[in-house]
């Protein structure tokens, strides 16, 4: 019978009470510590933390307990925290990794096991493969070993300790990002926090930040926890209204950015990544290489073309661009679903962070974010992104992922120029692409096109969405 406990794009993830039970928690938490028992910061202990989902805290307390009654030592944190809170604090404290129990952007009914190495973000690829091992040797087990001493008994002795994450986070960001600049600048920010892990924090950096949706709420209100348009309602309506000069939005667990400029127009993260790049270049005078996904806007490829820069390509997966800012000089690198590092903070995805760098460009560059964003489209040209999500059976999903795995001369009457098949399959037309590939955390195959108009990009999305 096969294993439940599966690890997609970034951890594992399942839906509460069927497959996510304390008992596979607790199997997933044992191979977890007998990998790191092996790391050298081992004697650091490990890093854990929780986001505002249903049973977090109660999930972290078992992995806690389990990962201590193998006799390491865990930093526990003390309230709800984000998911770059826990991959800074495991840097800070020099720990050999971290956990965080959050099912990120996922609807309320999941929740998901997030690992972390010691340099600040996501596990690499092999890390998680090694995680794996462990964890088909534990399901083998006639009996899990339980942590007979407790969790009480435990924090008595010193092997779990509360750990404060936010203050600590919120100095570390004061010192990567000129507030005083965006304070001055007097920037009114309007933060929705999407009852996410971000609650509180942003108005901790700049006084005078108004908050929505900033309540503990499990069940994020009856809308998914992503921050994309459509589930952005108030945050464009009360942009659209006007008082505001920018909208920030962040996920389920604080690390990936939506943005609506002052005129309720939503800004999608391709625009953000190229932002951040142009910024960096321009006016910071920093240089680096660049590392996108797949799905990211080919505006990146053009920039580093002007500036000379060399640009890497992954499958989609922040941790496929961790590992290049791990091992090479990388400027910034990102993803198409709003995680964007800068080598100026951790190489980890931060919508907080991302948020103040928005406002830190506005601010020098004395200019609206609607009129950074018709900047770019003037210097590289329009590129309208649009992405749909199938919810398909397992049937359907191999049907169509076949299908389009054959040679394919043309899309919606557009003629295929190239191809590209390292995650799912990119398609290459005339001005613009189509991509599409299986969710690896949900049902779902996700198909995502940019072209020079939005009726090209529509005329793509159809010729697979019309089955």
């Amino acid at each position: 019978m096969p294993t439940p406990i599966t690890f997609g794009t970034d951890g594992w993830r399942a839906v509460i009470a069927d497959d996510f039970t304390f008992a596979n928690l607790e199997r997933v938490a044992l191979a977890t510590a007998r990998f790191f028992k092996g790391r050298k910061k081992i004697r650091n202990g490990l890093i854990i933390g929780y986001d505002a989902r249903f049973l977090s805290r109660e999930f972290a307390e078992k992995v806690a307990e389990v990962i201590a009654g193998t006799g390491i030592t865990v930093k526990l944190a003390d309230s709800i925290v984000s998911t770059p809170m826990v991959s800074l604090m495991t840097r800070l404290e020099n720990a050999a990794g971290g956990v965080v129990i959050t099912a990120s952007h996922n609807p309320a009914k999941y929740n998901g096991f997030k690992i972390k190495g010691d340099y600040g973000g996501p596990a690499h690829p092999e890390m998680v493969a090694s995680v794996e091992k462990q964890l088909a040797r534990v399901l083998k087990l006639k009996k899990v070993p339980g942590p007979a001493p407790g969790l009480d008994r435990l924090i008595r002795k010193g092997k779990v300790v509360a750990l404060s994450m936010k203050q600590r986070y919120v100095d570390d960001l004061a010192a990567k990002v000129d507030l005083a600049r965006i304070q001055s600048a007097g920037i009114r920010i309007l933060y929705d926090a999407m009852h996410g892990a971000g609650m509180g924090v942003l108005p901790l950096l700049v006084p005078g930040v108004e908050e929505i949706r900033a309540d503990y709420n499990p069940s994020f209100g009856g809308a998914n926890p992503e921050p994309l348009a459509q589930n952005l309602g108030e945050l464009l309506r009360r942009m659209h209204e006007g008082g505001y000069h920018i909208g920030v939005a962040t996920d389920g667990d604080a690390d990936r950015i939506g943005a609506v400029d002052e005129k309720g127009t939503f800004v999608d993260s391709h625009k953000i990544f190229s932002l951040l790049l142009k910024y960096l270049v321009e006016e910071k005078g920093l240089r680096g290489e660049v590392v996108k996904t797949l799905s990211v806007t080919q505006m990146v490829d053009q920039q580093c073309a002007k500036y000379g820069l060399v640009m890497h390509e992954t499958p989609i997966g922040f941790k496929y661009v961790c590992r290049y800012m791990t091992e090479r000089d990388i400027l910034i690198g990102g993803e198409e679903s709003g995680g964007l590092g800068v080598k100026t903070h951790l190489p980890e995805r931060d919508g907080i962070f991302l948020g103040l760098m928005l406002c830190e460009i506005m601010a020098v560059r004395g200019k609206s974010l609607s009129a950074l964003v018709a900047e770019l489209t003037d210097e590289f040209g329009p590129h309208e992104f649009r992405r749909v999500d199938m919810h398909v059976t397992d049937r359907e999903k191999e049907g169509i992922m076949n299908r389009f795995a054959r040679p394919v001369k043309e899309l919606g009457g557009l003629p295929v120029t190239a191809r590209k098949d390292i995650d799912g399959h990119k398609f290459f037309v005339e001005g613009g692409w189509l991509l599409l590939r299986a969710s690896g955390t949900e049902p779902l195959i996700r198909v995502y096109a940019e072209a020079d108009s939005l009726a090209k990009v529509d005329r793509l999305l159809r010729a697979v969405t019309d089955r």
